[in-house]
């Protein structure tokens, strides 16, 4: 019979029992619930054992009506129905799982976590611990309920992951996963089960020696009561000695255990029979045996104010084997008096256990309804409407967090457990279900995609070697434009077409540039004129009037714009007419913001003009590269305020910082109109 859930988590109770009944020398007790209460043939020889050794005045039939009165009563007594059956029969199952092998009493001492609650990655890491640093036998309970925990969790895991290659386009019957975590769960518990397999070879041998030693001991105390040359005392302190080798005996086949028992105190009670014949030595022995019994009640009777209720059942168990194992009776005028104080005290001990359960219930109750409403939640977003991959990603990151609060909530009644996983994953594969419907319809809208791309990608590389500039750059533009307003295409082709239809574009643009590079005769003559107006804006005074000189310099900057491009290697130019342009505005006081987005309407202008489309798209990849340097920039110099946060806003350091904020704020808005306005080009 195994052990109770709840005995796993009592720690420490045998050294604290040996340490409480040290004067005890490690005895071991009764667990029929009237110890003193045996069959017929064993109560006569404890009536004509116990009774004084009285002089032949005193009438034998007398003593034997006696004896069998009194074995009439504690014979109705071991009948009767006793309030603390319950726990008499669970501490009889344990004490003969320990007396089978006592290192299983280790496994008491043992935490018993929460495995519900923990991650594959803590599952892998607290099995490990235990087969590592544990003896094998007294971990079992443990590593199963870790390996039903890891099996439920993986198997779910392993479900979303078919689902998810499904969903993909994948066919089931391909579906493979390999994880890591896995094979190093299986090793491990690969390797628990080969120390159990030779743990439990080892401890057969053990047992049958030990049930062999046994037995000759017992053989030995019957040669002992046969032997008629040895006086008793002699044989009192030989049957002393067989007690003692009895207790360092070991343990034995939990199947022989009560057989074994019973027939060692069969013959213990036997050989007390003889002392009648030196009644001292009885007499003795039995005021030993109650001492030392009285000692056993009143531990027991500490244990029962004791609020651990695990700690003090897994003691009690103990003090129950020690009442058992070696102790013998007690005078009889004792023997229901202190016995019925043993089980008051067993009783209330059981009780408060019982109330332990009972409050352990409510709690188990209380996390059955918070799983339940996990659950419902999780249904609710399930029926939520979404239809956008953003939308997805985000329920995707409240389900998992849903998930994480189911694992952690804490156990739920046990009849009650399966159903509820049952419901939690019926509820998880409902969402994933229209997830992956979304997406499947979203992977067929992608190959339509990747259809039109394809065909972009076959019109540039039909015409990127055309000669036909005036036909073939509207064209080419058309179709870069075109390529922009086309969604997404599946992943593991997205990197490949793009490269593909890049190539075939820029080698394209590549060769007019390298035409272009050529000065044209217009282009020369366009430079000849820009050149005339820089010397102008060079030489122009300001009349101090902000709002007529703003519009003389609107009015260089239109007919600069009419100009046209200027030969390619005389570019330069254009930056000698903006550089012009910052002097003016510097001196004419004008915000600037303003002065920056007057010069880059000018810019944009030449950029929209150009043939290369990839200029225009090359300077709005520049543009919002700035917009993320300077937020970025801002928010580490916010996140230094928190430095001086205590600081007085007069210290020097901390003006630098708010001002250098302010500054930056002021270009991100600079930039931020910037890539306003470029977007409208688009």
């Amino acid at each position: 019979m195994s052990q109770p859930d709840n005995l796993l988590k009592a720690d420490g109770i045998k050294n604290q029992a040996q340490e409480k009944m040290s004067e005890l020398s490690n005895e071991t007790l009764s667990l029929n619930k009237t110890e003193e209460s045996k069959t017929p043939e064993k109560e006569t020889i404890l009536s004509q054992q116990e009774t004084p050794n009285e002089d032949s005045s005193i009438n034998e039939t007398e003593e034997n009506k006696t004896a069998e009165k009194e074995e009439v009563i504690e014979s109705k007594l071991a009948n009767e129905t006793d309030e603390a059956d319950t726990v008499l029969n669970e501490i009889e199952a344990s004490n003969a799982e320990d007396a089978e092998d006592t290192g299983n009493q280790e496994r008491h001492t043992i935490e018993q976590k929460d495995y519900h609650e923990m991650s594959l990655e803590t599952l892998v890491l607290e099995i490990e611990k235990l087969v590592k640093n544990e003896k094998v036998q007294a971990i079992k309970k443990h590593v199963d309920d870790i390996k039903n925990e890891f099996n439920l969790k993986f198997n779910a895991l392993l479900e979303e992951k078919k689902q998810d290659f499904i969903s993909k386009g994948g066919n089931e019957i391909d579906f493979r996963f390999n994880s890591p975590l896995q094979r190093s769960f299986k090793d491990t518990y690969n390797d628990f089960r080969s120390k159990l397999s030779a743990h439990y070879k080892n401890l057969e041998k053990n047992l049958k020696d030990n049930l062999s030693n046994r037995l000759e001991i017992i053989e030995e105390i019957k040669r002992l009561m046969n032997d008629t040359e040895d006086s008793i005392n002699t044989k009192y302190k030989q049957f002393k000695a067989l007690q003692e080798r009895w207790k360092s005996a070991g343990p034995i086949p939990r199947d022989k255990y009560n057989n074994a028992w019973n027939s060692y105190h069969f013959n213990v009670e036997k050989f007390y029979d003889l002392l009648h014949l030196d009644r001292d030595l009885r007499d003795k022995d039995f005021q030993h045996n109650l001492e030392k019994k009285t000692k056993i009640i009143e531990r027991a009777e500490e244990l029962a104010e004791d609020n651990n209720t695990n700690r003090a059942f897994r003691e009690l168990q103990v003090l129950h084997k020690l009442w058992k194992e070696d102790l013998g009776p007690v005078a009889k005028e004792y023997r229901e008096v202190i016995w019925e104080r043993f089980k008051a005290a067993t009783k209330k001990i059981n009780d408060k256990r019982q109330e332990y359960f009972l409050e352990l219930d409510a709690v188990y109750e209380k996390n059955l309804e918070r799983k339940n409403e996990i659950i419902e939640a999780i249904k609710a977003k399930a029926n939520e409407a979404v239809s956008s991959h953003s939308g997805w990603q985000n329920k995707i990151n409240e389900i998992e967090a849903l998930r994480d609060q189911f694992f952690k909530a804490g156990k739920v009644p046990i009849k009650l457990n399966e159903a509820t996983w049952a419901n939690f994953k019926d509820a998880v594969r409902a969402f994933n279900h229209k997830k992956n419907g979304f997406y499947k319809n979203l992977k067929k809208d992608q190959f339509e995609n990747l259809n039109k791309k394809l065909a972009l990608i076959k019109i540039a590389e039909d015409n990127k070697d055309s000669d036909d500039f005036e036909v073939t750059t509207p064209l080419m533009k058309k179709i870069q434009n075109d390529w922009k307003q086309i969604g997404h295409v599946p992943r593991k082709e997205s990197d490949k077409i793009w490269k593909q239809f890049k190539a075939a574009c820029n080698g394209y643009f590549d060769r007019i540039n390298e035409q272009r590079n050529a000065a044209s005769e217009e282009e020369e003559e366009t430079l000849v004129k820009k050149e005339a107006i820089l010397a102008e804006l060079k030489d122009l005074k300001l009349s101090g009037d902000q709002k007529a000189d703003l519009a003389t310099i609107k009015e260089y900057i239109n007919k600069w714009k009419g100009l046209g491009r200027v030969p390619y290697k005389k570019r330069k130019v254009e930056a000698s007419f903006n550089k012009t342009l910052d002097g003016l505005f510097k001196d004419l006081d004008l915000n600037k913001s303003d002065a920056e987005m007057i010069k880059f309407e000018n810019k944009l202008q030449d950029l929209s003009n150009a043939e290369d489309s990839r200029v225009l798209d090359n300077e709005r990849s520049f543009i919002r590269k700035k917009v993320e340097d300077i937020k970025s920039e801002i928010n580490q110099l916010e996140n230094n305020l928190q430095f001086f946060k205590h600081a007085d806003e007069s210290n020097p350091l901390v003006k630098s910082v708010h001002t250098s904020i302010k500054r930056h704020k002021d270009d991100l808005s600079v930039w931020q109109n910037k890539l306003k306005k470029i977007k409208e080009l688009y």
